[in-house]
This record gives C-alpha cells, structure tokens and sequence, in this order.
C-alpha cells in the first residue's frame, strides 16, 4: 500500500481505450492510492471497445494541490480532452508542480496541446509520432520510460511497462511529499 493516503486522477472521455484507462487504475487502487475517473461531464462514457465507464469526478472539480499525479490514457478521448481548456490547464499546473503525468498512446495529445513536451523525451501511438515531434519533442520507439516526472507508454501491449514505472514515479513522490 504504498500509495495510502494519495489521490491520482485518471483522465477519460468518449472512447478512452478502455485497458489504459482500467488497468492503471485499478494498479493505483491495488497500491492503496484513492483513483478518480474524472470526465468532461458525470455522464457514463463508452470506451473505444464498449466498457461503460461513469466519471467520479468532473475535471473541473479537480484540485491540482490536492493530486499526487494524474494519467492520461490513449484511445480517441484525448481529441476530445484537448479541446477543453480546464484540461490543459490541469496538465500544466501539474506539469509546473514536477508531480508525475502518465501519458500512454494517444494521450500525448494532450499533453502536445498543453505545450509540456518541448525538448523532451515522448513516445505512444505511431500515430501522434509526428503531432509529438512537431510540437518539440524527441521521439523515441521504446515500450515505457521516465523522462523526469513524465512517464510514457507506447500502446496497450505495453501497459505493464508502462504501469511500473507509474507507480515508480508516484511512490517517489509520494515518499518526498
């Protein structure tokens, strides 16, 4: 339970992968952290392979100096999220603040409109590769790795990678917090 007593939010909307979603959220929980689903609207939404979700938490109710960090999974929700301004500004202040941001897929799009990957280390879906290295960043083919308090993953097959170094980089802050 190395997590007791922290709060992560996890970002969704209209057709998050539903694995990038799920699984750090419930690694999160298994590690004692208090997760939120926080979307757009409280409002059930329907991931990219048909798993309801019902957010816990708008995204707007969010206090950044209350979480420890937040995810960002792929799917086609990050078009949707990257639109709304109250999400970028979420990922920035977290973003000033040096706390952990898990991007992993199409969640680099997000993170692409917040203005946070310039000169920095970014991976996910092939996809995003070129909106990531025109917004700035280096891209780089790997599963999963840290670049400072960003933590990236490729694609659903790399979750596992992806959700170790999450909870790496959330357990690290947690301690220094």
């Amino acid at each position: 339970m190395r997590l007791s007593g922290s709060t992560v939010a996890v970002l969704l909307a209209e057709g998050v992968e539903d694995l990038e979603f799920y699984v750090p959220f419930m690694r999160l929980q298994e590690e004692g952290a208090r997760v939120i689903g926080a979307g757009l609207a409280l409002t059930p939404v329907r991931g990219k392979n048909g798993l309801v979700i019902t957010p816990t938490a708008t995204i707007d109710t969010l206090d950044p100096a209350k979480l420890l960090g937040l995810v960002i999974p792929g799917g086609w929700a990050p078009d949707k999220l990257r639109r709304d301004p109250v999400v970028i500004d979420l990922v920035k202040d977290l973003d000033s603040e040096e706390k952990p941001i898990g991007i992993i897929c199409h969640g680099g799009s997000v993170a692409v409109s917040a203005d946070i990957v310039r000169g920095r280390r970014a991976t996910g879906s092939k996809g995003i590769k070129d909106d990531l290295v025109n917004a700035g960043a280096i891209w780089v083919n790997e599963p999963a790795f840290r670049d400072g308090h960003l933590v990236w993953g490729r694609v659903v097959a790399d979750i596992p990678d992806f959700c170790r170094l999450l909870v790496a980089a959330l357990v690290e802050r947690h301690v220094e917090g």
